[in-house]
């Protein structure tokens, strides 16, 4: 399977999807622990990209890490430590499984428990056990896997993303050799001509023999450390055994059985949440992405409510988005927060405008 074909993207709050479908890296080694660099047969850019894309992958097993320093600036709940958005800072551990392309497994491990993605054939769970809840969705027959929750756990996920932006924006190069997880690679450069981009490179390391992503680091303009990497620490490329891909559910987890391409019902006395008006604007490595929120402009700046501060310390979001910087210009009036990889600009007037680009090329998108 190429690992050029195209998968569905994780449905995640616009500025996190802005980080990781338009994803790049930088021009130094990453932070994990350096090794000689082994001695391998050249080969060009052109030929690393053939590896990828034929390729056939029948198994694979191992622990990934994944580190983030995306410089979000110091508001007290603004990213938490629980669900996706805590895969925003610090360090993570995940162990993945990987067998044909109907059997996946990604267990997220922590200090307060695990969190599991398993797709065995239609059968998709989702699994918490620290809240001791499990999800399972069934999918329908003729488009098993199209509707498969994916989270971009391991090196080659991340690249497949990246290797999307390949074109005329994209200027591609061969890096220095590697030794990642005690396997031999090649490394892959990927840097954008659009000045307007965050990303400086994108930095991917490959097997030499078995052409599998090893690691993937993403590097922010003006900084020699990766803002994002992943990086197999362990291994192994023969068939997982089947009973990986079996979930049974523990005593006492309250599973909820969902349809695939569904969402789940409102609560009572609730309406369903629509989804908002979103589009996006440009292409590749500088896509923008701009969505509509219906009564959602950022919040009165004329003073701050003498109970900002308590708000702020749990999570409120009108809080957060006061304690953003004011922005303004001939576009109109806003909000801007502001990372290594992203920019995102809420609008007084209800819009949010986010990407992997300057806060410059938000407010041109915003002044059209």
């Amino acid at each position: 399977m190429s690992v050029l074909k195209s998968r569905p993207v994780l449905r995640w709050l616009v500025p996190v999807t802005a980080v990781v479908t338009v994803i790049g890296g930088g021009a130094a080694l990453g932070t994990f622990a350096a090794q000689a660099e082994p001695s391998l047969p050249p080969r060009t850019a052109a030929q690393l990209l053939v590896d990828l894309q034929t390729s056939r992958l029948e198994g694979l097993s191992g622990t990934v890490v994944q580190r983030a320093d995306l410089g979000l600036p110091p508001l007290a709940g603004l990213v938490g430590g629980d669900g996706l958005t805590g895969l925003l800072t610090g360090t993570h551990t995940l162990r993945v499984w990987h067998s044909g392309p109907d059997r996946q497994r990604v267990a997220l491990m922590d200090t307060l428990g695990e969190r599991d993605v398993i797709r065995n054939g239609r059968d998709v769970w989702i699994w918490n056990s620290r809240s001791n809840t499990a999800t399972h969705r069934t999918l329908p027959e003729h488009t098993a896997g199209a509707d498969a929750p994916e989270l971009p756990a391991t090196p080659g996920e991340a690249a497949d993303r990246a290797l999307a932006a390949i074109d005329p924006s994209t200027e591609v190069s061969v890096g220095r050799s590697a030794t990642v997880a005690g396997r031999d690679a090649y490394e892959l450069v990927l840097a954008p001509r659009d000045a307007a981009s965050l990303v400086h490179q994108v930095r991917i390391a490959i097997d030499a023999r078995e052409h599998v992503p090893l690691r993937f680091e993403v590097f922010a303009d003006g900084s020699d450390k990766p803002a994002f990497e992943l990086a197999f620490t362990q291994v192994s490329y023969a068939r997982p055994d089947a009973d990986q891909f079996n979930f049974n559910p523990p005593p006492g987890v309250k599973v909820t059985e969902e349809t695939a391409g569904k969402r789940p019902a409102a609560a009572p006395g609730k309406q369903p949440t629509e989804r908002p008006d979103v589009r996006t604007v440009g292409e590749s490595w500088t896509t923008v992405v701009v969505a509509r929120l219906d009564g959602a402009g950022a919040p009165d700046r004329a003073g701050a409510a003498p109970e900002r501060a308590g708000k702020e310390a749990t999570g409120d979001p009108a809080a957060l988005l006061g304690a953003l910087p004011a922005v303004s210009g001939d576009w109109g009036s806003g909000r801007l927060l502001t990372g290594k990889l992203f920019s995102a600009l809420l609008t007084d007037d209800g819009r949010l405008i986010a990407g992997a680009v300057t806060p410059e090329r938000l407010y041109e998108v915003a002044r059209g």
